[in-house]
């Protein structure tokens, strides 16, 4: 499995377990139909993902899970599950279904890759996994984390309680992904209503409850809005070794240092202001865009529903809708309305450098996995995640308007002066060149002339 951050992704890395307090409400563009729907089923239909792989694996016995006292299972789910140790985040708002065990001093881990995120916490009951199906949007699983009483083969476990927070208007009421940023109401605790974040919302409005490490200048943040940083000239961190103290109470059970397992073990550098945490915001709302412009097709095709009777006026209507779905699909992909960077975020980690090399690359040697980090997150602002599995999976009354809405803006037809200020014609020539290089079921009329 090659790692591409499809978040896809993205993750309970934006709390994927379920919240214990409430969310903000409908969002403009959901999808409004039902899940139980013939041509989607969500809860019925056979789904297919990293974990129904892993699952098998360890049915056939091809796979087994080594259970360790420190940690649980989770230094075999993340070699199965092809985690990257240098995806991890640390999150200590206390937004999650094992929120009582969350805090400063125990933040909860999460790793992810193109594929599947997981969490986990120091102590806790589960490991929390959301893995992305090509069709069905954001499957969640957890695995619990004691050893196996050799009652069968241990198995990864579907759960439904976490749609009660992702599948909501935050998610445009598909099964998504989430990241929220939950402000500081006391020098002690996390607590209010988490706000939910995504491209359009500026640096100072994010991370609100997470470590963030690197550098972004003067811009601000709401990260590291810790008690162990209030004594601090700066909330800037270059790692978050020796932010957390050893807990007596779990040492004294289980025989080992808090510091160890979290840093000498999973790396004391988190650069997440440059490493994983940027892409976050981006990748999980252009998943649940794309979940749901596959399941606003599939709901609304007749040929998927029967009786089927042709109806030319029924296709009209139908196709406006899909072409306006498109419209919000194509400005995310294409990161139109991405908050700007005011001044060059940097770090040391590696995970940028390591990103970049990971994406196809055209003749001239450019990728849509090329990071810029001065004004904008990517070089070349198109999302990568139009390689995703997700994306190729839409069927064609979504994948053919999206293609086409994409052209229209990349070649220059879309005179509309609210692109032209975002995307430049060496920006709209460059992701056109690049396309046109890597991308395997892109339409003929890409060949065509991009002008001013």
């Amino acid at each position: 499995m090659t790692f591409r951050v499809s978040l896809a992704a993205a993750v309970c890395l934006f709390a994927f377990v379920c919240l214990t307090v409430p969310v903000s409400g409908q969002r403009s563009g959901a999808f409004m139909g039902s899940s139980d729907d013939t041509a989607i089923k969500y809860s019925a239909a056979p789904s297919s993902n990293a974990i129904i792989d892993v699952n098998q694996k360890l049915q056939n016995g091809e796979l087994k899970f080594t259970f360790d006292e420190k940690s649980g299972y989770l230094a075999s789910a993340l070699a199965a599950l092809d985690l990257p140790v240098d995806s991890q985040l640390l999150v200590f708002s206390r937004t999650s279904l094992q929120g009582r065990r969350i805090g400063e001093q125990n933040p909860r881990a999460l790793f992810f890759n193109d594929r599947v995120a997981m969490g986990w916490v120091r102590g806790g009951d589960l490991l929390e996994v959301a893995a992305t199906d090509a069709s069905q949007g954001i499957v969640f699983y957890s695995l619990e984390q004691k050893p196996d009483a050799g009652t069968g083969p241990l198995q990864f476990k579907r759960e439904f309680v976490c749609l009660g927070c992702h599948m909501t208007g935050n998610t445009l009421n598909v099964p998504g992904l989430l990241m929220f940023s939950t402000t500081r109401a006391e020098p002690t605790q996390y607590s209010g209503i988490p706000r939910h974040i995504d491209q359009l919302d500026p640096l100072t409005k994010r991370f609100g409850g997470w470590f963030v490490t690197g550098s972004a200048g003067s811009a601000q943040h709401m990260g590291n809005q810790a008690a162990a940083m209030d004594g601090r000239p700066s909330h800037e961190l270059t790692s978050v070794e020796g932010l957390f103290l050893p807990n007596l109470i779990w040492q004294i059970r289980h025989g080992f240092p808090f510091l160890e397992l979290m840093h000498n073990i999973r790396g004391s550098h988190r650069d997440v202001v440059r490493g994983p945490i940027a892409f976050i915001a981006d990748q999980a709302m252009l998943t649940n865009l794309l979940t749901r412009a596959g399941w606003e097709a599939r709901a609304a095709d007749p040929k998927l529903h029967e009786p089927y009777t042709d109806n030319p006026e029924q296709d009209a209507r139908i196709a406006t809708v899909m072409a306006g779905v498109a419209t919000e699909v194509v400005d995310y992909l294409l990161f139109v309305d991405e908050a700007t960077f005011t001044e060059r975020v940097k770090g040391a980690s590696g995970f940028a450098e390591r990103f970049s090399a990971r994406g196809p690359r055209d003749r001239k040697g450019r990728s849509l996995y090329d990071l810029d980090l001065t004004r904008r997150l990517m070089k070349y602002p198109c999302s990568y995640l139009i390689y995703s599995p997700e994306f190729d999976a839409l069927p064609p009354l979504a994948k053919d308007p999206i293609y086409k809405r994409l052209w229209a803006i990349l070649s220059g037809q879309e005179q509309d002066p609210r692109y032209r200020s975002v995307l430049s014609l060496a920006d709209r020539q460059a992701i056109v060149e690049i396309l046109r290089d890597t991308k395997k079921d892109l339409p003929a009329y890409f060949a065509g002339a991009v002008r001013q």
